[in-house]
């Protein structure tokens, strides 16, 4: 009894974290099978998160084999080291003493961050940041507050802030948090901001489970198995029970 205790503490904190506690959470609506919108996603991880955070338990060579990514484009633009072998798990060059002296705690490795949090969370915070100028990196966010982390997309998506509005309540006007929105000075407008972090959940949500859609595939296989075997057994149960009736 004591050993199921133990377990079940153990996992109430990842399933708080996937449920993303009292926050509204944006659907991401990934869609694993879109190898573009993977490959965007890569990229993105790249560029903006890999200086950080490693994806230490998958190989360069599977992501590129699996996303449809020529070996020569992923050694070129993909693999950050030059000295970093094109079958290398994918690791980067900070360290977690290096990360918990610049951000207060070692940056987290994310090849399993979209099955502990959820593709839902990873979606709406990287949409939360809002501009914060009590935090050491000028931002915070709504959906993990104070968040030591700075908003690494923010020339994509532009500076953005909390908008309020004024109602009354109680014949008092009140200033309510209604949103964020950004100062529009991206590269990106917002619809375009949202889709490039799909893309980059979608990858987090394939880097977690590279071997999903085969597993999917595979157990309707399995399934159809067992109906086959089924209606087989129901035969054969009636053959073999026909002269006892």
């Amino acid at each position: 009894m004591r050993k199921w205790i133990v377990i079940l503490c153990a996992l109430l904190p990842s399933l708080a974290m996937a449920a993303g506690g009292n926050v509204h959470l944006d659907e991401a609506n990934n869609d694993l099978t879109d190898k573009a919108s993977l490959q965007r996603g890569a990229k993105l991880f790249m560029n903006y998160c890999f200086g950080c955070h490693a994806t230490q338990y998958q190989r360069y060579q599977r992501v590129a084999e699996d996303l449809n990514i020529p070996k020569d484009l992923m050694e070129d633009n993909l693999i950050v080291d030059k000295n970093a072998d094109y079958g290398e798990l994918m690791k980067n060059a900070m360290t977690q003493e290096a990360g918990a002296q610049y951000f207060g705690a070692p940056a987290p490795d994310l090849t399993l961050v979209a099955r502990v949090r959820g593709v839902d969370w990873l979606y709406t915070y990287l949409r939360s940041f809002y501009v914060d100028p009590s935090r050491p990196f000028g931002v915070n966010n709504t959906v993990f507050p104070n968040v030591g982390m700075p908003h690494v997309l923010e020339e994509l998506q532009g500076t953005p802030r909390k908008v309020y509005e004024t109602r009354m309540v109680d014949g008092e006007p009140v200033e309510e948090f209604v949103g964020l929105k950004s100062d529009g000075n991206g590269e990106l407008s917002a619809s375009e901001y949202d889709n490039a972090v799909r893309d980059l959940v979608n990858f987090l949500e394939y880097s977690g489970e590279p071997v999903k859609l085969e597993r999917q595939q595979l157990g309707w296989w399995v399934i159809g198995f067992f109906v086959v075997f089924l209606i087989l057994a129901y035969f054969l149960k009636k053959e073999y029970w026909r002269d006892v009736h």
